[in-house]
């Protein structure tokens, strides 16, 4: 029978000091991940320098990920080779330094991109469905209360004053990062409350904190993404009540998406009126179409893992982008086009295997698997940021570590963690 209190499978693990130290490694990495700490202790416009600073200041987390690599390393290989696409796109980002436009930054990139794909690995490697909602949630809860706070006691910091001056930004340098960063965190602290009741309440607390900073950020497409979610852990908690409810509720689902997909064709205007951006989507569309020119030129390999954006030669693509779009993009602004500048089509083709894989085994996982709760409401949020925003394949961002976390978790089910304990 089910534990009194605890709604899924067998009851957690006892918390001795050695757990309390791997779930306290786990959510300090997140922490370090999300970089919240940069833009309060770096500014807008970090040097050269102070860019080295940073770099360093990741270096706990790679520490951390490695005590948990250190503490299963049997599991945590085990469950890599169970999302073998995520190998062939690793494998893609370092055997991009040959063909690089800056074959030593690449390397260096290649490292950190590493230890952040090692980080989402342990992460699902190590803890069952409800211990990983409640230890994603918590870190999202932390940065919350941090974010709601800064912005009270520091208003020159947690408020923007130029640009849309009055929106939250908490502690990231703009009100979109911390919409989206709450959004992510309604979606994964509304999983902790359904797979833990006996915090429910605790967790729901959270969701109302992190509902209120997004409607601070006056981000609507952050709000979009946050109902979204909502949507989605809706989604699977009805579909957890029965055959009969799972067809219809898959044949709604069906049809609203298709009705989404026919006001964004056949109404665009009216679309991008209600997210309150223009049809370039605040000039991204710009950015794409200066990307893909760079493309053509290079389209098997592209310029090499996470150096376009940083080249300033005079004949450098971000020269040639900057030139077309009117204006320095910092990124692609979509993690596809992404993908593609930097590793061409073979690295486009790996994360879209990866990322097809991964939706795959969370639809199975709807009808079979109480990690729905956690995987279906992350990856709406998550796909539909990925429309507007470099999220995927990046180095030293949670956003990422957490795909790839949920990606292998959804592969490497409880029942593998529960006897690699026993």
């Amino acid at each position: 029978m089910t534990p009194a209190g605890y709604a899924y499978g067998s009851p957690p693990a006892p918390l001795t000091a050695w757990r309390l130290l791997l779930v306290g490694a786990a959510v300090f990495l997140l922490l370090v991940f999300s970089q919240a700490w940069v833009f309060p202790l770096m500014g807008e416009q970090a040097s050269a320098a102070e860019g080295g600073l940073i770099r360093v200041l990741y270096l706990p987390a790679y520490a951390a990920a490695f005590l948990l690599f250190a503490a299963a390393p049997g599991a945590t290989l085990q469950a890599l080779l169970r999302q073998p696409f995520l190998i062939a796109l690793m494998l893609i980002v370092a055997a991009s330094t040959l063909w690089s436009i800056a074959p030593d930054q690449t390397l260096r990139r290649v490292f950190a991109a590493y230890c952040s794909a090692l980080a989402g690995v342990v992460l699902a490697s190590r803890f069952r469905w409800p211990e990983l909602a409640e230890v994603i949630a918590g870190s999202f809860a932390a940065l919350a209360v941090i974010a709601f706070v800064v912005p009270i006691v520091m208003p020159s910091i947690g408020i923007m004053q130029e640009i849309f001056p009055g929106a939250w930004r908490g502690v990231w340098p703009e009100k979109n990062a911390l919409g989206g960063n709450m959004a992510l965190g309604f979606a994964a602290m509304g999983a902790a409350a359904a797979l833990n009741p006996r915090r429910r309440l605790l967790w729901w607390g959270f969701m109302a904190l992190a509902l209120l900073l997004t409607l601070l950020s006056t981000s609507k497409t952050s709000l979009v993404a946050l109902v979204m979610g909502l949507g989605g852990l809706v989604l699977v908690a009805i579909m957890r009540r029965g055959p009969a409810t799972r067809i219809a509720v898959v044949w709604l689902a069906v049809l609203g998406v298709g009705m989404v997909a026919g006001v964004m064709l056949l109404a665009a205007d009216l679309f991008f009126e209600v997210l309150g951006k223009d049809a370039t989507l605040t000039g991204r569309t710009k950015i794409w179409a200066a990307a893909m020119t760079q493309i053509e030129q290079r389209p098997w390999t592209g310029y090499g893992y996470g150096v376009v954006w940083d080249d300033l030669g005079p004949w450098a693509p971000l020269a040639s982008m900057v030139k077309e779009a009117g204006f320095t993009p910092q990124h692609a602004h979509n993690a596809w086009v992404e993908q593609w500048i930097g590793m061409g089509l073979l690295g486009l083709a790996a994360f879209a295997l990866f990322y097809a894989q991964t939706l795959f085994l969370a639809l199975l996982a709807l009808f079979r698997d109480r990690g729905a709760y956690l995987a279906v409401p992350f990856l709406i949020v998550y796909s539909l940021m990925s429309i507007t925003e470099s999220v995927a394949v990046t180095y030293n961002d949670f956003r990422w570590v957490l795909f790839v976390t949920i990606a292998v978790k959804l592969a490497w089910p409880d029942h593998e963690v529960e006897r690699r304990r026993a």
